[in-house]
């Protein structure tokens, strides 16, 4: 499985998270957010992850517009952590970009990776 890290944020700190729960599953690699998405677009990457203060704005503006919002799930947003069953019922709608706010990643990546990996 290939992971993108985009976003405005954290990119090097989200991409360690990842490489540290998904190890040998995951190939992790860090991007502009127009690269990014365009490598979910084009099926170079299955999953892109991004984090920024509000957790939609930042984190998912270019996948929302090149992959459109039925493509995207915001997991977090400022005082509103990321929820397992929000995550698990995002990742089962098919949704393969995510959002969330830099300050919740601890929480957010391990959900969403718990889940695309099951």
């Amino acid at each position: 499985m290939k992971i993108v890290v985009g976003g405005a944020v954290e990119k090097q700190a989200v991409a360690d998270l990842i490489k540290k729960i998904a190890g040998e599953k995951a190939e992790v690699l860090i991007m502009s957010d127009v690269q990014a998405a365009m490598a979910i677009k084009s099926k170079a990457a299955d999953y892109y992850f991004g984090a920024c203060h509000t957790g939609g704005g930042g984190a998912l503006s270019m996948a929302i517009a090149l992959l459109t919002k039925a493509k995207c799930a915001t997991i977090s947003m400022p005082g509103r952590p990321p929820k397992e069953e929000d995550v698990a019922h995002e990742v089962a709608e098919g949704k393969v970009a995510f959002g969330f706010t830099a300050d919740h990643m601890n929480e957010a990546v391990p959900m969403i990776l718990k889940h695309i990996l099951a």
